[in-house]
């Protein structure tokens, strides 16, 4: 009961799985960074979305870098500012 009360005060899911992509994509501030660390604490399944994000984001990361001849700099710049805008709303 006292988890699902700081889980909606401090920050919903639906934020807590947005601020996780945007700090893949960038940095967050302090306070976000802190209010998405409590959340990742008290909410399993965000826990859960979280390590799967990360587990995404080193094999995202590894493919990249065996197919570096493929796939240029400026290429994958533009997928991260992207990114970055879709995250910005």
């Amino acid at each position: 009961m006292i988890r699902k009360i700081l889980h909606i005060l401090f920050l919903p899911c639906s934020e807590a799985t947005l601020l996780m992509e945007k700090r893949n994509a960038q940095t967050i501030s302090a306070g976000e960074n802190r209010r998405l660390s409590i959340h990742i604490f008290v909410c399993k399944w965000c826990k859960v979305y979280n390590e799967k994000l990360k587990l995404l984001d080193n094999i995202f990361k590894k493919t990249i870098t065996e197919k570096t001849s493929e796939i240029n700099e400026s290429e994958i710049q533009d997928f991260k500012n992207k990114m970055i805008d879709k995250l910005n709303f």
